[in-house]
This record gives structure tokens, C-alpha cells and sequence, in this order.
């Protein structure tokens, strides 16, 4: 890649309204144009305008079901970039919360999220590292699930790709707690279980999730993660 066309793709993520729009698209969910532009504070014109760059510039795709489109962050990797460069920045200037609901809503994120399609914040480090405590997961070498761990998986029903791009484990720099979560294919595959089996539940417009009854039971019993760690 040449430096003009580095230079360019860097440029898309040089606003703060498409920032917003990647940011939030890392729930994983494909939003409408009216959605992002509400979330961002933008007129529908404006949204239109920055859609149409992300689109073209291979961060988004699109998709239309009748008279509505619909837009999603075009994959995996693109979810990587997006939260890596979330971590780099590193956190926001302290300011007092605009609102009661907006505080209420920053320490939902902070303690539970959707990271595209796996676990984050301090529920996904929890799940890390009680994974590594119990010799399933290791992180001193890259993130690897150890034969014990590939086991805990099936014990659980939860079934693992053989083979395919994606890796079965990766670390995924939590922008919060600035410490790695479990992603890739293993990832994904936890926290769609966790969200089948009722352990946890999405909570609100954003991507915070919020850990059930039967999923602080389910964790405690499966990884040995007592509640107080999880609220």
C-alpha cells in the first residue's frame, strides 16, 4: 500500500461523527442510516454523506431489505482496527456526565459489552482470566486455548470451527480495563452461547450486556467467577 492510500483510509477515521458511527457498530448489529445519525447527533444528510465514505472505504458494508438499508462494520477484522484504535487513544478526558442516564449507561459498558461479537470490559477480562486460572486459555505466548480448554468448550455445547481465516483465539485489547479480552473464533462462540443460554442479556440502545441470575450461577460453577466480580 502506497502512502497516499494509507493516507486515505487513516482519513476515514479522522471525524468524530464517523468515529461515533464505527464505535457503535461494534455491537455487532447492522443499524439504519436514521439510527447512526440520532446516536451521532447528525442530520440524516450528513450521516448519508459519511456513510458513503465508510462504505467506500471498505469499513462498512451495506445491506437493503426492501425500502430500508442497513449498514454493519464489514467484518471481524475491521472490529479489530476499530476497538485497537479505541485502546490506543486510550480514555477520554474526564468530564462530568452530561446526565444521570449517560453516567448510568458509561458504567454499564465499563462492567459488560458486546466487542463486535465477543465479550468485553470487565465481564470479558473476568472470563480471561478465569480461564487462564484454570489452565484453559493461555496468554503468556499469545492468546491459545490448551487442549483442556478446546474440551470446556464441548463440554459446554458449544461447538468450535475446525479450520477457517479466523483465529480460534486472539487477545483484543479492552479499551476500559486496558487489558486483553478473549476474542476470535473462540470468542465469538462464548459470548454467542452466553447470550443463547440467557447468561447474559443485552441491556439498553447500546452494546452493554448484562449478566442474569442463571449466568452469574452458570459462571460461578463453569469457571469459578463469584458475582461481586461481575456488577
Amino acid at each position: 500500500m502506497a502512502s497516499r492510500e494509507l493516507a486515505a483510509f487513516a482519513s476515514l477515521f479522522a471525524d468524530e461523527t464517523r468515529a461515533a458511527f464505527c464505535l457503535a457498530l461494534l455491537d455487532g448489529r447492522a443499524w439504519t442510516a436514521g439510527e447512526l445519525a440520532r446516536h451521532a447527533g447528525v442530520a440524516a444528510s450528513t450521516a448519508s454523506e459519511h456513510l458513503g465514505k465508510l462504505i467506500t472505504g471498505g469499513l462498512l458494508a451495506e445491506e437493503r431489505q426492501g425500502r430500508h438499508r442497513y449498514v454493519r462494520l464489514a467484518g471481524p477484522a475491521v472490529a479489530q482496527l476499530v476497538e485497537d484504535l479505541a485502546a490506543a487513544a486510550g480514555p477520554a478526558a474526564p468530564e462530568a456526565p452530561r446526565s444521570l442516564r449517560a453516567a448510568s449507561a458509561g458504567r454499564a459498558l465499563a462492567r459488560g459489552r458486546t466487542c463486535y461479537d465477543h465479550l468485553a470490559g470487565r465481564l470479558g477480562i473476568a472470563i480471561a482470566d478465569a480461564m487462564t486460572g484454570h489452565g484453559l486459555l493461555r496468554q503468556d505466548t499469545g492468546f491459545a486455548l490448551t487442549d483442556r480448554g478446546v474440551a470446556w468448550f464441548g463440554e459446554l455445547g458449544i461447538a468450535l470451527p475446525a479450520h477457517g481465516r479466523r483465529p480460534l483465539a486472539r487477545g483484543c485489547l479492552d479499551w476500559t480495563e486496558r487489558r486483553p479480552h478473549l476474542a476470535g473464533a473462540a470468542g465469538a462462540a462464548l459470548c454467542a452461547h452466553a447470550l443463547r443460554a440467557g447468561w447474559c442479556v443485552r441491556i439498553g440502545g447500546e452494546r452493554a450486556v448484562k449478566v442474569t441470575a442463571d449466568g452469574e450461577r452458570a459462571l460461578r460453577e463453569t469457571l469459578g467467577i463469584e458475582p461481586s466480580a461481575l456488577r
